[in-house]
């Protein structure tokens, strides 16, 4: 068996060579030619796995280090029987104790008190429930939207994205990317979004870069409509916007 794999997947190497013919490259230099004979791949976002690189290729499973999948054609996948797996939580503790050294620095630096504030966590999923602890841990009131949790569970824990908006001054995103459906988060914050705002919020978004518009957030900088701007990931990385 060949499994071609990316070499920045933090201690990969060694674990599968027992068993297996492994060929490691950068992420964004995995292609049609370097996978031509390999049976697997074990990729992170930086590969698109679709039918660009994997047509005419062996390959039987595609497996991602990652919570998403956007970076995978799930129905290309299903329509020529290749199995894919993700890695759903796989970095939540990570993310969880990013956010709040985000939320303590800012604290620090505008010297204010976190048991006065409110935060709006928008998806509740593995990182998601983490925050909001780590939150109510803090004193912190806390809003929490994720539509397809609330149809599922009902009750009255969770609120509306307009609540978010308005009341909030922290918000941060958690939520995959869905490009369409009724859950779509494809530019979710955009110009409707940021000028609904009313309490010049922190924006934290560390979920995926599209969920944001950058040119509507761009936007809202310049017209003040929000007080800081904490970015892990943006559209079209890893290509820098200087301007932002």
């Amino acid at each position: 068996m060949k499994i071609v794999a990316d070499d920045k997947i933090p201690f990969l190497k060694g674990v599968l060579e027992p068993y297996a013919d492994v060929e490691y490259f950068s992420g964004s230099k995995i292609s049609k030619e370097n996978i031509l004979n390999a049976d697997a791949l074990i990729v992170r976002t930086r590969t698109k796995c679709n039918k660009d690189l994997m047509d005419g290729t062996k390959i039987k499973i595609v497996t991602t280090a990652t919570i998403g999948t956007d970076h995978i054609d799930i129905d290309y996948c299903d329509q020529n029987n290749i199995k894919w797996l993700n890695a759903p939580g796989c970095n939540s503790t990570s993310v969880m104790q990013y956010i709040s050294s985000v939320l303590l620095t800012l604290a620090q630096l505008e010297n204010s008190n976190l048991a006065e504030k409110t935060i709006g966590i928008i998806g509740i999923g593995n990182v998601g429930s983490k925050i909001k602890k780590v939150a109510e841990i803090l004193g912190m009131k806390v809003l929490l939207n994720d539509p397809p949790r609330e149809r599922e569970e009902g009750g009255n824990k969770f609120c509306s994205l307009d609540k978010i908006i308005k009341e909030s001054d922290i918000i941060t995103f958690h939520v995959p990317l869905n490009k369409q459906g009724i859950d779509k988060t494809f530019h979710l914050a955009d110009e409707t979004f940021f000028n609904k705002l009313e309490k010049k919020p922190i924006i934290i978004n560390s979920s995926r870069g599209e969920v944001i518009k950058t040119a509507a957030l761009k936007e809202a900088i310049k017209n003040d409509k929000v007080n800081s701007v904490v970015l892990d990931v943006w559209e079209n990385e890893p290509n820098i916007d200087l301007e932002l």
